[in-house]
């Protein structure tokens, strides 16, 4: 029975492959829909396998959050070409919903989850990997809880945030600001007691090296670290850095100023750009 038209459109309406891929699975399957789509599957399976060692710096990077509960999600590929696909911008969001749906606890666990056919995550992204011939896999998946909390996309889908409050009522354009914050500045901790032990370390030797270098004494290098690390403190943890808005306070005195007891519970982060 000769391929048609019809037969062609329909099959990409199920499977989202190129016409020719669709018309070359019908064929081969004797226009047999599902040995169709299995061959559509199996050479997913193949280019994902064939391209595993590639690198993946592209992708599609959102969130989202309701309550107390806001996510990120990046899925990445090889070009900014595919990344920019409507269908597979469509997918990325697929699984962002599914996360918020679901609020899976590991990156594993999302994987692993079925999206609205029955199969998994990690299927979909196999499939479409053999759709565009391009290594694809989930970059990320992080999530955060709190009594409210906020998301935030950068134009071009690039770079996303997500963070938690204490309180449940917060103003959205003062909780939009601090996930802009958290884009723009990156800090690493919310707080200093919450950087990790190994970046004190180092920040601490680099201060003694550089105060070395500089001809200080040995018995005033510990003195000389702990002031280095107090402005290590206010550039790179959130609640310390200067408002980029109002370089006049910082995050702290910003939410502060709407109400004593407010802050920053937890964030996230995930960019695909180099910071």
């Amino acid at each position: 029975m000769a391929v048609t038209m019809a037969d062609i459109q329909h099959l990409r309406k199920m499977s989202g492959a190129g016409m020719m891929d669709c018309k070359k699975a019908l064929e081969e399957a004797n226009n047999d829909y599902d040995k169709a789509m299995e061959i559509i599957r199996k050479k997913g399976q193949a280019v994902a396998a064939k391209r595993s060692d590639r690198e993946a710096a592209e992708g599609c990077v959102l969130a989202a959050d309701k309550g107390e509960f806001a996510a990120v999600v990046a899925v990445k590929c090889e070009t900014d070409f595919v990344a920019k696909n409507a269908d597979f911008v469509a997918l990325t969001k697929d699984i962002l919903n599914l996360a918020m749906d679901k609020k899976p606890a590991s990156k594993e666990e999302l994987l692993a989850a079925p999206l609205a056919d029955g199969r998994s995550v990690q299927e979909h992204i196999t499939d479409r990997s053999g759709i565009t011939g391009e290594k694809m896999e989930l970059g990320t998946y992080e999530f955060v809880n709190g009594a409210s909390t906020i998301s935030y996309i950068h134009p071009g889908n690039k770079l996303a945030t997500v963070v938690a409050f204490n309180q449940a009522e917060v103003e959205h354009q003062m909780a939009r600001d601090v996930a802009m914050q958290v884009a723009a500045m990156n800090p690493v901790a919310v707080r200093a007691d919450e950087v990790p032990q190994h970046i004190l370390d180092q920040e601490l030797e680099i201060a003694k090296d550089k105060a070395r270098e500089a001809g200080k004494p040995e018995n005033l290098l510990d003195r000389i670290a702990q002031g280095a690390l107090q402005k290590y403190f206010k550039e790179n943890t959130l609640l310390q850095q200067e408002f980029i808005k109002d370089a006049k306070m910082n995050i702290e005195q910003y939410l502060h100023s709407a109400n004593k007891e407010l802050t920053v519970t937890a964030f996230k982060r995930f960019t695909l750009n180099a910071d």
